[in-house]
This record gives structure tokens, sequence and C-alpha cells, in this order.
């Protein structure tokens, strides 16, 4: 079992469901060695790692952005996509590091703004998952 917290992600700290078994149990989030976010997201596109655990977001954040521009286009979130679309990175903006771009499992692209997209009310919907 890996637990890995990227920073700036919400700890889930309240029920979290898990994806492989029926029943739930409380969980905390425990902070990962000193990898890098990218150097996670690599590793873990290239094993097939599913997710242990879901919450949703309740506070806008960075990380909370990019994972709503992932679901909006049909990922869970950096690593479903680097497993299905086979790519090493994602394009982002520099100024801000938020996801410039994502091509949907249609094929077609999503293009994203340099600013924040996610709107506070948008905040909740977002699925933050625990692997």
């Amino acid at each position: 079992m890996v637990s890995q917290e990227v920073p700036g992600t919400p700890r889930c700290t309240e029920e979290a469901h898990s994806l492989d078994e029926q029943s739930t149990s409380y969980t905390e989030v425990h902070s990962p060695s000193n990898m890098k976010k990218s150097e996670i997201s690599g590793v873990m596109a290239k094993a097939d790692i599913k997710p242990k655990s879901i919450c949703h977001a309740k506070k806008w954040s960075d990380e909370v952005e990019n994972l709503y521009r992932f679901q909006q286009a049909g990922y869970r979130d950096e690593v479903e996509y680097k497993q299905v679309k086979q790519v090493d990175t994602v394009e982002c903006w520099p100024e801000t590091g938020f996801v410039k771009k994502l091509q949907r499992r249609d094929n077609t692209f999503y293009y994203y703004n340099k600013q924040r997209e996610c709107e506070d009310r948008e905040v909740h919907k977002v699925k933050v998952y625990v692997y």
C-alpha cells in the first residue's frame, strides 16, 4: 500500500471511500518521501496504478485547478491522462503552472486559459484521488 500526497492537495481526513472494497474506513494521508510531483506521476503512469480512495476538494488551490481541468477533459488526474495518452509531460502555462492543453479520449483538444477557470461554486465537485 502506497499513500502519496502532493503538496497543496487537501488532506483527506474525512471518510474515504475505497475504490477496491465495498466497506469504507477513516484514513489520513501521510506525507510522501521527497519526490517531486512530476517524478511521482511519471512513475505512477508507467505502473498502471489505481487510486486507493477519493475525497472532494474543500477549497481552491493550484492542484485543485489542475484536477478540475483534467476532470473536465474526462480523466481522473494527470496519472490517468499519462496512462491513456502515453505521454511523458502535460503542456502547462509557464506563468501559472496550470494545464494549458489536454486531448480528450475522442481526440478533440481542450484549451485552457492562463487564469483560474474553476470557480468557487465548482470546487466541491472536484475529486481528489489518493494513491
